[in-house]
């Protein structure tokens, strides 16, 4: 079966860690990050889920979301205190989105991109751009998040929040509560995983290209995420289960959440969404991909279309 997403695998050394908790290690990988996307200011976070939640903890505002959104994201806005709209953006998906602008400062979710210099690219110096860090996520780990910022009293106030309301010290014993926060801090195990695959991404994204341009050639898209690739086919249910039983594993990212009773909302119209949550599917898509695979999955789409 040709896997929709690949896990690195990685052996850990856990003996140099001075801490299993919060070590050395977290600093590192936070400064990684912070400095490949060119923002100087970073904190992380057990996932980006817990990331999005903190940054909109008791904002009591309403934000509008896609509704080709993941749950996840909905559930952090509605349990920080907060409530949603949605809107009819398709676009986005393999992409960063804003999140919610407050006026002054946006938040940026850009859980499944991870490019060079982003920060700078599309933020101001108040703002939070918020990452993933999941296993499927283009620097995937065992999970995690993280938001980077120029400012260092959101950073500070975000970073205490996720230690348990704590200031910040790599010695447990000097650390203060400062006001009764969460446990949403990422572990070290969690900031090593990710800093392993992290080293490894623009050999990576290299590979992801090379595919990339042959799915864009041979089935006429014009792609561009470095996490998913996304096809639009009739019948989607019958496809995937082609694919599946022609030994290519597929998935859905994502389905209407206006349509969904859970989130649903009364006079909400989305038909672009709408349509794009029956006909969307996602196709193998990672670096361990061979050639050999890539026109498998190729010519199964092509003989599905062609029925």
């Amino acid at each position: 079966m040709i896997g929709l997403f690949n896990i690195n695998t990685h052996t850990l050394d856990t003996s140099r860690y001075t801490n299993l908790l919060h070590d050395n290690i977290v600093t590192e990988f936070e400064d990684s990050i912070k400095n490949y996307v060119g923002a100087k200011y970073a904190v992380s976070f057990n996932s980006a889920t817990s990331a999005i939640f903190l940054s909109l903890l008791n904002k009591n505002t309403i934000l509008d979301v896609p509704s080709m959104i993941p749950p996840v994201v909905l559930n952090a806005i509605v349990t920080s205190g907060n409530k949603y709209t949605f809107n009819d953006n398709v676009d986005w998906v393999g992409d960063s989105y804003t999140l919610h602008d407050f006026g002054d400062y946006k938040i940026v979710d850009s859980a499944q991109k991870l490019e060079k210099n982003q920060f700078k690219s599309e933020c101001n110096d108040g703002d939070l751009m918020v990452f993933s860090f999941y296993p499927t996520k283009p620097v995937g780990g065992s999970d995690g998040g993280m938001i980077v910022s120029n400012d260092i009293n959101k950073i500070t106030l975000l970073k205490e929040m996720a230690l348990n309301g704590m200031t910040y010290s790599h010695n447990n014993w000097e650390r203060k509560i400062r006001f009764p926060g969460y446990k949403m801090y990422m572990n070290s195990i969690q900031a090593d995983i990710a800093m392993n695959n992290f080293n490894l991404y623009e050999e990576k994204l290299s590979s992801l290209k090379k595919i990339r341009d042959i799915y864009n050639n041979e089935l006429g898209y014009s792609n561009t995420s470095n996490h998913l690739y996304r096809i639009e086919v009739d019948n989607r249910e019958n496809f995937i289960v082609y694919m599946k039983t022609n030994g290519v594993w597929c998935g859905i990212h994502y389905e209407a959440a206006h349509l969904n009773s859970v989130y649903s909302l009364s006079d909400v119209e989305c038909p672009l969404s709408e349509e794009k949550s029956l006909r969307t599917v996602s196709i193998p898509f990672h670096e361990r991909l061979t050639i050999s695979e890539v026109n498998i999955i190729i010519n199964r789409v092509k003989e599905y279309r062609e029925k």
